[in-house]
């Protein structure tokens, strides 16, 4: 089920997507419920009555989880091509331990950097230079726990969604924490929607990331070198993750840092992620400041 947090005549609204028919039908649903997006259906044994379908047309998309209960929890280094663009390019504070990590790195991203589908990504040349893209599935915990096992990970999963870990290179080899580069303001598009645990077969995934209709990123999220049960394991071992928690699971090969020379985003670019069985999430690259 593909599930989505939207806007209609001034009010927030969750409900399902029906893309053959154009529509999303919403649930029936307080509205300080419906601000908090798909979390407002987390823990619930049923979902809420229906409402009469609203055209696509006349709904703006929100970010499906439009303010992540804490910080985002972010995986690096988790394809084994990316692992080798990322080591050569000098801003891998990790490198010296070898280009391919022999256990998940796990940062984070503050949960004001969350932004919509067809958002703005702001582009401050007073911060940084050096703006880059990562196409990257994410994970969004239905059932807390601590210390789960990989046996029983995914009974902890709601669903999934698609998200762009934009990074400023240059603030990510600047500090040797990689907090502030990855948590400028706008930089984590998440969306257009989400989907439940049961729509998605996450053992072999396609996703694909185009800047400006140039293919830039094409991998499998079969080719995850810690997969999704690892990492869960991994963060809740000591770390008690919280329903509605995201974790965004890594970006594969193809990276603007990863060509010669780099290929940084500018003002004007637009990117498109698109994951099989979630959808397409684009947001185009503007310029603020001067």
């Amino acid at each position: 089920m593909k599930i989505a947090t939207f806007r209609t005549n001034g009010a927030v609204g969750v409900g399902e997507i029906l893309e053959d028919r154009g529509v999303v039908v919403p649930f029936d649903i307080p509205a300080q419920d419906a601000a908090r997006g798909v979390l407002s259906l987390i823990g619930q044994d049923t979902l809420p009555g229906r409402k009469e379908p609203v055209s696509l047309s006349d709904v703006t998309l929100l970010a499906p989880v439009p303010r992540p209960v804490r910080n985002i929890f972010c995986v690096g280094k988790n394809y084994m091509e990316h692992a080798h663009e990322f080591s050569k390019s000098g801003f891998d504070s990790s490198a010296a331990a070898g280009a391919v990590p022999k256990n998940p790195i796990i940062f984070s991203k503050v949960p004001e950097t969350v932004i919509a589908h067809e958002s703005d990504v702001l582009i401050d040349s007073k911060a940084s230079q050096a703006v880059d893209y990562e196409a990257e599935l994410a994970v969004i915990i239905g059932k807390g726990g601590r210390a789960i096992s990989p046996e029983d990970a995914y009974d902890h999963v709601w669903g999934y969604t698609i998200v762009n870990d934009v990074t400023a290179r240059d603030l990510q080899g600047k500090y040797s924490q990689w907090l502030i580069g990855k948590s400028q303001d706008t930089f984590c598009p998440m969306g257009p929607w989400a989907v439940t645990r049961d729509s998605l077969d996450i053992s072999d995934t396609a996703i694909r990331c185009h800047v400006n209709d140039e293919l830039r990123q094409e991998s499998n999220t079969s080719l995850l070198i810690f997969d999704i049960p690892t990492i869960i394991a991994t963060i809740s071992a000591g770390v008690t993750l919280m329903p509605g928690d995201v974790i965004a699971t890594g970006t594969p090969a193809g990276v603007g840092i990863g060509f010669e020379p780099p290929r940084y985003l500018k003002p004007g670019d637009n990117v498109s992620i698109e994951i099989e069985g979630i959808g397409t999430l684009r947001n185009n690259f503007r310029a603020i400041g001067g």
